[in-house]
């Protein structure tokens, strides 16, 4: 669960219109701080980055899943529906 330092400094970024990932920024400073603190054990910034990553998406940043082939399928999956949680869908639900 996002800060809710976070989630404020988030929201000021969108009223100001700044792009998704500055507002994903956020998430991933808040990553390292945790790192820092030792709240939880990421083993290398890339790891932090993917957690910032992964919170953005479900707090609701616009921020859409990476492109086919840029990164491995399940990776592009998980961000899909970290992405379609974020805008209030339910991606265990299917739709007939």
């Amino acid at each position: 669960m996002p800060e809710k330092e976070t989630l404020r400094r988030v929201a000021e970024d969108k009223r100001k219109g700044k792009p998704p990932s500055t507002q994903a920024g956020e998430f991933v400073r808040e990553e390292f701080r945790h790192i820092r603190e030792g709240k939880h054990g990421a083993s290398s910034p890339q790891q932090a980055i993917a957690i910032g990553l992964s919170k953005a998406r479900r707090a609701g940043v616009e921020l859409p899943p990476p492109k086919k082939g840029r990164v491995p399928e399940s990776v592009r999956r998980k961000a899909q529906r970290d992405y379609e949680i974020g805008r209030g869908m339910n991606p265990r639900r299917r739709h007939s």
